[in-house]
């Protein structure tokens, strides 16, 4: 049995759409609690510009500022080279580039088509990769878009079948507007499973239609996904994505999963016990019971 693998992406997709201020040093505060959580990898920022996403400006600062583990990888999306390079001077771990499966939802989030999308990350996967990084690509939209509709698997299947061929070591099939069914899940699984390793897929769920937690159980006793992104607390939502509410919280995931027997090593109350540490709302099943 393999053991799940949890990337925390509170301080970044969680944080991203935040309405509050949140202080760089809460920023800190907040990596390091979750880093003694269990968790296996942390998605600490973006290096985007910050008239984008104005919340997570401070990606510099924050990644110098924390206290890392070496049993966990710190994380950040790099968007486009600029971001690379900003990434690269602070020792981010792994990297990030983003494309979506609907050209208007990628026009929407970084201004261009997906063909577009691909003449931007390609060359921050060659540097990445030549500074020895592993880079992971994020597919959004992957199931649907909140402008297009019903996305075609066969769509996502060639889109992460692409981004290997780039050089991409991982790719994260992300749920942007939570609209997605079991049924969605097991169609688009039960295809790409086919031609790219289970080792390689790792799952992003939001919980706007109440489906995250079982499209989770879906991709885990169906398929052996065990790769899933989740955020502390429920925390996110997309400013591109009309409508999207929050991602899966972590500590519903740990906790649906070690009851269906899986090998968890998080502890759902540390993650818990970081969002009331650093004054973050909770938005989960299990944060109205511990």
């Amino acid at each position: 049995m393999r053991k799940i693998y949890i990337t925390e992406v509170a301080p970044r997709d969680g944080l991203q759409n935040f309405k509050g201020v949140v202080e760089t040093e809460r920023k800190i505060r907040f990596v390091n609690l979750l880093s003694e959580s269990g968790v296996d990898e942390i998605e600490v920022s973006s290096f985007v510009h910050p008239k984008w996403v104005p919340q997570l400006a401070d990606a510099e600062e924050v990644f110098k500022g924390i206290k890392r583990k070496e049993s966990i990888i710190y994380s950040a999306i790099t968007p486009n080279e600029r971001g690379l390079e900003r990434a690269l001077k602070v020792g981010v771990d792994k990297v990030a580039v983003l494309t979506a499966a609907s050209d208007t939802f990628n026009r929407k989030n970084i201004n261009t088509d997906i063909e577009g999308s691909f003449r931007i990350l390609e060359p921050v996967v060659k540097r990445a990769k030549e500074e020895g990084l592993n880079v992971r690509g994020y597919v959004s939209t992957a199931f649907w878009c909140p402008y297009e509709g019903k996305v075609s698997p066969h769509k996502v299947r060639e889109l992460v079948l692409r981004l290997f061929e780039v050089g991409v070591d991982e790719v994260s099939i992300g749920d942007t507007i939570g609209r997605a069914s079991p049924k969605d899940v097991y169609e688009l699984l039960n295809m790409l499973l086919k031609d790219v390793s289970v080792d390689k897929i790792i799952l992003h769920f939001h919980v706007t239609y109440g489906m995250g937690i079982a499209n989770v159980i879906c991709s885990y006793k169906d398929f052996g996904i065990y790769r899933f992104d989740s955020s502390a607390g429920g925390l996110g939502g997309c400013p591109y994505a009309p409508g999207a509410s929050g991602n899966i919280a972590t500590e519903d995931v740990v906790f649906a999963l070690r009851e269906m027997g899986a090998d968890v090593k998080v502890d759902e109350r540390k993650i818990l016990h970081a969002l009331r540490e650093v004054g973050l709302p909770v938005n989960s099943s299990i944060g109205r019971i511990f």
